[in-house]
């Protein structure tokens, strides 16, 4: 502690350039995207004050509450699919099994590829003509399974959700590897003398200890899913017939197609708050569990 006031302005000197930078790119632009929410503007020019004109619209606005439930649809794949998938590998992992080491680095590996390349590669996947997908349903038999998994409104969106899942995995297990690893062997091999399976070592020990870990990790992933942009946008722009178009593209689409950068602006003060009623609200209800 000493040590920090002694050298405390040669701290500040070291993150400053960081703050500076940072406030300029992410801090300021969050208020003045609040700013313009507030006002009729397409970009150039003076921007107009409206008042709550925008945000009055936004809610009669039925395009933006169909990317509202192709959100909700991506949070629930995105924690139904992630965290259940990273808990069950990271249990697995945290064996003493051959090839360990292997297996987290490719289970971790998506993370680590570009999204743009994530969303390329589950296209061709998807392609109804030649991928990978439908020529192996075709193959065993299942002709009536192969699907235009893109180009069918009915299913685009859970197609979609599949890449999303896919990719973050290796976010959560790494996470949650960490957090079995913290747990001591001890609480494990006094169990085994009790006579406790498998099972009933989760159960009893690892869930309960890893709660908090996944609490933390149920805030990312709606964090994530709710500001999720490029993958959808590279695999289908929104398409078909709106049947991806989550928040972010519909207003990327108001902000920076139609120039309603106003409007756009009310959209993302709307993704925002949103977001944030989603995270207290999950909060909230594993809190009350906590209490059960």
């Amino acid at each position: 502690m000493d040590l920090i006031r002694r050298n405390k302005k040669l701290i500040i000197a070291g993150l400053a350039p960081a703050l500076i930078v940072y406030a300029m790119f992410v801090i300021i632009p969050i208020f003045r995207s609040f700013y313009y929410g507030f006002t009729n503007w397409n970009g150039f020019g003076t921007a107009k004050l409206v008042g709550f004109q925008n945000f009055k619209a936004i809610l009669k606005d039925s395009y933006f509450w169909m990317s509202f439930k192709n959100n909700i649809l991506v949070v629930i794949a995105s924690i139904l699919g992630q965290i259940p998938i990273a808990l069950i590998l990271a249990i697995i992992l945290s064996r003493r099994i051959r090839g360990v080491k292997f297996f987290r680095t490719i289970y971790f590996m998506p993370m680590v590829v570009s999204t743009v390349v994530v969303a390329l590669l589950w296209s061709n996947i998807y392609n109804s003509q030649i991928g990978i997908l439908n020529n192996l349903l075709n193959a065993v038999g299942l002709k009536k399974l192969a699907l235009n998994w893109l180009g069918n409104p009915k299913i685009a969106i859970f197609s979609a959700c599949i890449p999303i899942i896919w990719q973050y995995v290796g976010l959560y297990l790494i996470i949650f590897l960490a957090a079995i690893q913290n747990i001591s062997e001890s609480i494990f091999e006094a169990a085994e003398i009790d006579g406790a399976t498998e099972i009933q070592k989760f159960k009893s020990i690892t869930f309960p200890m890893l709660w908090n870990t996944v609490k933390v990790a149920v805030v990312l992933c709606i964090a994530g899913s709710m500001k999720t942009f490029d993958l959808i946008y590279v695999m289908t722009n929104g398409g078909p017939a709106r049947s991806t178009e989550v928040m972010a593209i519909y207003m990327y689409n108001k902000t920076f197609t139609v120039y309603q950068y106003g409007y756009g602006s009310a959209v993302s003060t709307v993704i925002f708050i949103i977001s944030l009623l989603f995270i207290l609200l999950s909060q909230k209800l594993m809190k009350r569990n906590d209490e059960l």
